[in-house]
């Protein structure tokens, strides 16, 4: 199926270019691998190259950099590994909280960058959980 029609809710709400980024990997990883869930990892593994999730969406990372977000979306798939969320975790400390406090995290400017990656990703999922839940494209 192609790529606009399996359009995660997450970039239904993201700009054009991380839409036209997940459907170009989409659909090329599924003339690769066929129709599924590895279809799905390889585009994220894309999108996550030049976006990051940002509460229910994704947006162009900090200064237009290029790379993976995580380190698990730089490894090979066998190597597992702790994915990132779509959080830059390569992202400074600055933006991450300035990240945060769109977000209105709570008590972010006593948390370590660890401590922001971590309350982000919480925040990532419930703000994404919200709008699954309204029913927001």
């Amino acid at each position: 199926m192609p790529g606009r029609q399996e359009l995660p809710s997450t970039l239904e709400r993201s700009s054009e270019e991380a839409q036209r980024t997940w459907i170009k990997a989409h659909d090329s990883a599924v003339e690769q691998y066929g129709e599924g869930e590895r279809a799905h990892r390889t585009a994220f593994g894309a999108l996550k190259h030049t976006h990051e999730k940002v509460g229910d969406h994704w947006e162009r990372k900090e200064g237009g950099r290029k790379a993976p977000s995580d380190p698990r979306s730089a490894r090979p798939r066998q190597q597992g590994g702790r994915s990132g969320e779509g959080v830059d975790e390569q992202a400074s400390k600055h933006h991450l909280y300035d990240v945060a406090k769109r977000l209105g995290v709570e008590g972010r400017s006593r948390m370590s960058k660890s401590e922001l990656l971590d309350a982000v990703r919480k925040e990532n999922r419930s703000k994404t959980r919200s709008a699954r839940a309204s029913g927001s494209r």
